[in-house]
């Protein structure tokens, strides 16, 4: 079964990956996002760019479409900074309005829309706020903060109840993936970081603080998660945490992120990355030179992924963080079984930018 299906933020990590899953799969894809997604897949596909923080820009656009049964909303609106927004209010006012900016003018337009996915996080248990149930349950009650997680969730299901469409929520780990310039992606950090050492002759050490054990998930995983639950009658009303099914740990992941990018592994560099990458950037401009690479500076390529990779490297922490462990049993025994080997996930990405010319080959 395929349909028509509108991917919300689809130049993000998440978005463009379930951009090129859906079109493998022989969808209709409409793409929503400012900026058209860079993808794989050559197949067709339609572009809004549309500002779902402006709702008459939303509505104009939106009502427009016709035939559309499925949405999967992966829009996220993030602060400069990024940590300090997670628990900020009108960060949460906004990212519920973008949702209603996406979905009310589906409503009154010729669509069929048959189910929704939404996305949430390890957010969603207070990892941000205090150590964590482990493993994290979808079961478990609400985490009693407040989350534009539950604002979202609360708006889907009393939409969906009037309107007759399913639903799911999706729970990842830590997503890596194509998209560079966006809020949470350690992919283009960790690749632009090995290039500026090997740019001044230093040593690729790991920059972070104290080691800890996580778990992570591909945006292709994901992505194929995300397809499956658009069609599955088990996933509606249902949450689901998405892992790649394996832990990890930074130090012992560095060697073959190393040999990828063609650098040299050395002893631990305590770095913040927010700070180091941003005053860095006439190096990585004559990395762009050198190389040839395309002509995205570094404020173009982090993002606000660099505030992101000090929160993930646990970056000045002399105590490990909470454990951050999730079950994705619920996920294997509603009948989504796919898996994916983390250290490969993340050589795979590095050399995925390698190929497209954004960062130097080894």
């Amino acid at each position: 079964m395929t349909g028509k299906v509108l991917i919300a933020g689809a130049s993000g990590v998440v978005g463009a990956a379930a951009v090129d899953e859906f079109l493998a799969q022989g969808w209709q894809v409409v793409a929503l996002s400012r900026r058209k997604p860079e993808v794989a897949s050559r197949s067709p596909f339609e572009h809004l760019s549309v500002d779902l923080r402006d709702s008459a820009a939303s509505r104009e656009a939106l009502s427009a479409l016709a035939g559309i049964t499925h949405v999967v909303y992966a829009a996220l609106f993030e602060k400069p900074g990024l940590i300090a927004g997670w628990s900020e209010r009108d960060q949460m006012d906004t990212n519920l309005s973008m949702l209603k900016n996406c979905l009310e003018p589906l409503q009154g337009a010729a669509n069929d829309l048959q189910h929704v996915s939404l996305l949430q996080g390890t957010k969603a248990y207070g990892i941000h706020l205090h150590p964590m149930p482990i493993p994290a349950r979808e079961r478990a009650p609400r985490d009693a903060h407040d989350n534009f997680y539950w604002l979202q969730e609360d708006y889907l299901r009393a939409v969906a109840d009037r309107a007759g469409f399913r639903f799911s929520i999706l729970r990842p780990q830590l997503i890596i993936g194509s998209a560079y310039g966006v809020a949470m992606n350690l992919a283009p950090i960790i690749g632009a970081y090995a290039a500026v050492c090997r740019e001044k002759g230093e040593p690729f050490g790991f920059p972070g603080g104290i080691s800890y054990v996580w778990e992570a998930v591909d945006a292709r995983l994901l992505a194929r998660v995300f397809a499956w639950a658009a069609v599955t009658p088990a996933a509606a009303g249902q949450h689901f945490n998405v892992t790649n099914g394996d832990v990890f740990e930074w130090r012992n992941l560095w060697p073959a992120m190393a040999d990828t990018l063609g650098v040299k592994t050395g002893p631990d560099l305590p770095r913040s990355m927010a700070t180091y990458l941003p005053e860095q950037a006439a190096v990585w401009d004559a990395v762009v030179r050198k190389y040839k690479l395309r002509p995205v500076t570094m404020t173009e390529l982090v993002g606000e992924s660099h505030h992101y990779a000090d929160f993930c490297f646990a970056y000045g922490a002399t105590t490990p963080p909470p454990p951050a462990f999730v079950s994705a049993i619920k996920l294997r025994q509603a009948g989504f079984t796919e898996v994916c080997d983390t250290e490969d996930m993340f050589c795979h990405w590095l050399g995925n930018f390698i190929e497209r010319g954004i960062l130097p080959a080894p």
